[in-house]
């Protein structure tokens, strides 16, 4: 089976590393020149919560040569349109590619590639790029995990194949409706990620902070009530129902939900934040593509977003140098909490 990881950063090292370790032939694909020689020269690095290193495959974009079976992408959404247009003639008759981005890349790589070479997988755990060839696992081995389902027409036997290849890794849930699981994740990346953003800092920096876990369980709200609104249902994170865990009606069950925060992100404190990390680096990150997406579906089912709306608000100020990135940003949602929800 010819596979490949397009796009090998901070998640696709990781995934590569336990793959080669595994001693599946997997290609590891970066346009970064240093990244690449890196691999090339040492191999995979990971370290953190897990510590090894794996010599590796690695090459350019215009070095792969089709026909691959798998394709296992994790670029930013920002430039998914070319990058799946040109990957499209290298995939074999049956291949597939399986978005491992944020947000909800699924219906419009479809629309490129055929929603029968399409799917979909959540990745339930962090890392974040420590150096050239070098990533740190920033969740817990115990609480790693994928969720994975397919568009209309992906055969059984690859998504079996596919599965087998991720679980070399870790567990591997299979959920039919693929879109369940986007938005659960979504709502996670959402509100930790689009938080930690905001604050400069870790998942953790968001939960430990009381204020900032005030706004995290109102834009868990936000999201639940616009899912809902678009008719999705939210598929369990690691076998917790988490609508109801943090969904609310009255001031008990808000006060029970903002306990239980802390308890359902214990093994994923130390997650450094993709948008932060891209942020850090001097790079446009996927607001639009994590809370915009919350934001946008607000509005088109009338369901106001005033949380989301000003995280995107605030990392888009981040990202163009107007606002520092700084824990005092939190203080910059005093006028929505005053609200009532």
């Amino acid at each position: 089976m010819k596979c490949a990881i397009y796009g090998a950063g901070s998640i696709g090292i990781v995934l590569g590393a336990y793959l080669a370790k595994a001693g599946v032939d997997i290609e590891l694909v970066n346009r970064n020149k240093q990244h690449v020689e890196a691999l090339l020269s040492k191999g995979a690095v990971v370290k953190g919560k897990a510590n090894f290193k794996v010599p590796v495959k690695a090459s350019f974009p215009n070095e792969m040569e089709g026909d691959y079976d798998v394709i296992f992408l994790m670029t930013k959404q920002l430039y998914n349109k070319k990058v799946v247009t040109d990957l499209k003639p290298l995939l074999a008759p049956d291949g597939v590619i399986v978005t491992l981005q944020n947000g909800i890349p699924e219906p419009a790589i479809a629309e490129i590639i055929g929603s029968e070479h399409t799917l979909g997988c959540v990745v339930e755990w962090g890392a974040s790029l420590s150096a050239p060839g070098e990533s740190t696992l920033t969740s817990e081995p115990d609480s790693l995990s994928f969720q994975m389902g397919r568009m209309e027409g992906v055969p059984d036997k690859k998504l079996e194949e596919v599965k087998e290849l991720l679980e070399k890794m870790c567990p591997v849930n299979i959920e039919e409706d693929i879109m369940s699981v986007r938005w659960s994740k979504l709502l996670i990346n959402a509100t930790f990620s689009g938080l930690g953003t905001v604050m400069g800092g870790t998942f953790g920096d968001v939960v430990n902070d009381m204020f900032a876990r005030k706004i995290a369980l109102r834009c868990i709200k936000e999201c639940i009530d616009v899912g809902r609104a678009s008719g999705v249902k939210f598929a369990p994170v690691q076998g917790k129902d988490i609508t109801k865990i943090f969904y609310y009606t009255n001031a008990l069950k808000k006060s029970i939900a903002l306990k239980a925060i802390p308890k359902a992100m214990e093994k994923h404190m130390s997650l450094v934040p993709s948008m932060l990390q891209d942020l850090r680096n001097g790079k446009k990150c996927e607001i639009e593509a994590i809370n915009g997406v919350v934001c946008e579906y607000g509005r088109k089912y009338n369901i106001p977003t005033p949380v989301n709306d000003k995280i995107v608000e605030i990392v888009k100020k981040e990202q163009d140098g107007s606002l520092p990135l700084s824990k005092e940003n939190i203080l910059l949602f005093d006028t929505i909490m005053m609200q009532k929800d």
